[in-house]
């Protein structure tokens, strides 16, 4: 059994209220979304948020390491992962909120930790420990919790596959982002990632504009839309990812994406503070999921952590 020095503990506690956050806030990306998917064809609006996003940090990252350091980025490896983890994973998210409404999608995510912990075992020789699997084993109970006490329709069809396609992208991409970019700090590796899948996402909305006419309905779009995409890419982008890539670099893809279980949760949050109705189920969900993942890092009941015998 290997004890959690104090400091250490303490530094994961406040890894794992990162990553929390950074839940919150994509969450909240979610309603915020329902403002604009109508009026945005897919790829346009995932050019449009993450090339919002960029602009935002990019000036934050010169200013913060200076420009050097950002010419001398490896913009080729980061417009790729970016391309993958942030272009690909929004493009499948925003099909499934087009099929699912937000809670569905956010449910879907559910699968997202045992992505995490199979990248973590198969590619970084990750032993399987017994508190890993308690961990992993509560997040997709409360999870499972979480789905029962939905109000949500849930179409078996596209958009489920599509939300599932979008947490496996992003799984492997979070991973890649910190495993591919490593001389990088975290503000660095999620700008560039975001700049580079811009710029690839502004040239894909392009092509389907000209090539297929999807364009925005520009009309339809007003302040209020403005502003959903302000949060969808801003917030539930830019923020979000910044603090979830922080998180995954401290704890681990895997212990991350359990609290992705709990986003359900905030959902619900997010909805009641609305107007909305209280739902108990996916509280009780959020709690057991953040309880395995607390878990599976040695944070509760650390003798689990031992590796069999």
């Amino acid at each position: 059994m290997t004890a959690i020095s104090p400091d250490a503990r303490r530094s994961l506690l406040a890894a794992n209220l990162i990553c929390l956050a950074s839940m919150v806030v994509w969450a909240a990306g979610l309603p915020a979304a329902d403002l604009i998917i109508p009026h945005m064809p897919p790829i346009a609006l995932t050019a449009a948020r993450t090339t919002l996003a960029a602009l935002v940090l990019l000036p934050v990252w010169i200013a913060a390491e200076g420009i050097g350091t950002v010419t001398r980025a490896n913009w080729v490896r980061g417009a790729w992962v970016g391309f993958v983890t942030l272009g690909l994973a929004s493009f499948f998210v925003i099909l499934a909120l087009q099929f699912n409404d937000p809670v569905t999608v956010a449910i879907v995510s559910a699968a997202m930790p045992l992505v995490g912990i199979l990248l973590e075992c198969f590619a970084d020789k990750r032993p399987f420990s017994r508190a890993l699997a308690l961990g992993l084993a509560l997040s997709l109970i409360g999870g499972l919790i979480a789905v029962s006490g939905a109000e949500g329709k849930v179409d078996f069809g596209l958009g489920v596959l599509a939300a599932l396609a979008s947490v496996t992208l992003y799984a492997w991409g979070s991973r890649e982002t910190v495993k591919a970019l490593p001389d990088l700090s975290p503000l660095g590796r999620v700008t560039i990632t975001l700049a580079g899948c811009a710029a690839v996402a502004l040239i894909a909305a392009l092509g389907d504009g000209l090539i297929r006419g999807n364009w925005p309905d520009w009309p339809a779009i007003g302040p209020a839309e403005f502003g959903g995409l302000a949060v969808f890419g801003i917030g539930s982008m830019a923020v979000s990812q910044l603090m979830w890539i922080i998180a995954v670099g401290r704890i681990g893809i895997g212990a991350a994406s359990m609290h992705m279980n709990a986003v359900p949760f905030y959902v619900m949050l997010m909805v009641f503070v609305l107007g909305g109705p209280w739902n108990w189920a996916q509280t009780l969900g959020a709690i057991i999921v953040v309880t395995g993942a607390l878990i599976a890092q040695g944070l509760i009941a650390p003798v689990l952590s031992a590796r069999p015998r």
